[in-house]
């Protein structure tokens, strides 16, 4: 099980506002330090952590931070509606388009995604897969 995914931003403040665009909005609670952003699902009282955990931080080394190649976060969202907004939320708060909400050849009847690119870089997956929704024709 992965228990916490982290990625570099030289911006904190500009990641914020690109992160906090959407990451709310599926359930993530935000928690700011001087060691950076910590975004986490909210565990009910006696039950163990929901993982996994999303860090946002400046590098440890203090060289630019830099987005992995071939590397991408997905982040499953409720609907196809929901990927739509948040999608275009993200751009809104910073971000870059890399592929628009819809279906793909390459996946699934019912894999609705759109894909995005952080202030830093990072890309980044909002899908849904609900089988009660239309599927790709």
């Amino acid at each position: 099980m992965i228990a916490y995914v982290t990625v570099g931003a030289d911006d904190i403040a500009r990641a914020k506002r690109f992160y906090s665009a959407f990451l709310p909005a599926l359930g993530y609670e935000l928690k700011e330090g001087p060691e950076g952003l910590s975004y986490a699902l909210p565990a009910r009282p006696g039950e163990p952590t929901v993982l996994p955990e999303f860090y946002v931080k400046p590098t440890f080394d203090g060289r630019p931070a830099s987005a992995g190649n071939g590397a991408m976060i997905a982040f499953e969202a409720g609907s196809q509606r929901q990927v739509r907004d948040l999608h275009s939320a993200a751009l809104a708060a910073g971000g870059s388009d890399e592929g628009q909400p819809g279906f793909r050849d390459a996946y699934g009847p019912h894999f609705y995604v759109g894909y995005l690119r952080d202030p830093q870089g990072n890309k980044i997956a909002l899908f849904s897969s609900d089988p009660d929704e239309p599927g790709r024709g």
